[in-house]
């Protein structure tokens, strides 16, 4: 975890409005703030021990700057976690396919919609899962996506934005 903090820290010249980690284990963990990446790690406890796992900073697309939109989201289930930088143009199509499926939105951002598809693609293989839902979008991503199932693996990707 310290690993991640000290990456996040490195991109604060960038400008950010809220970071994010998730942490991988037995389970994912997620850890989200708005504002400074001092107030992430004021939420970070002792217990939170994992050796693996994502961090992002974002700055706001889609949705307001805020915790819940904040990065990384997770799938319905919670075994998925991504990490977005880019726009997905085509979201909005994807997320109304997603609500008449089922699923419930938490944010207002496109890298939810993301998390949820890979869920629903994913049959034991995190990198054929996003190999499937990459092809189902149309615009600019950079992504790391983690899987409960997979703790030893983070699938990544990126077309026209930067990791």
């Amino acid at each position: 975890m310290p690993f991640l903090m000290e990456g996040l820290k490195r991109l604060e010249y960038r400008g950010y409005d809220s970071a994010g980690l998730a942490l991988l284990d037995d389970k994912v963990t997620v850890v989200k703030a708005k504002g400074k990446i001092e107030n992430l790690r004021q939420k970070l406890t002792p217990q939170l021990t994992q050796h693996a796992g994502i961090g992002h900073t974002r700055w706001a697309t889609h949705g307001k700057p805020s915790e819940i939109n904040a990065h990384p989201h997770t799938s319905q289930d919670g075994k998925v976690a991504l990490i977005h930088n880019g726009i997905i143009e085509n979201y909005s199509t994807l997320r109304q396919e997603l609500l008449q499926l089922g699923y419930k939105m938490q944010s207002e951002t496109d890298t939810e919609v993301l998390a949820h598809l890979i869920q629903k693609c994913y049959t034991g293989d995190l990198e054929m899962a996003v190999r499937e839902v990459l092809g189902l979008v149309t615009g600019a991503y950079g992504i790391a996506v983690v899987h409960q199932d997979e703790p030893g693996r983070i699938v990544v990707a990126k077309m026209g934005s930067p990791l």
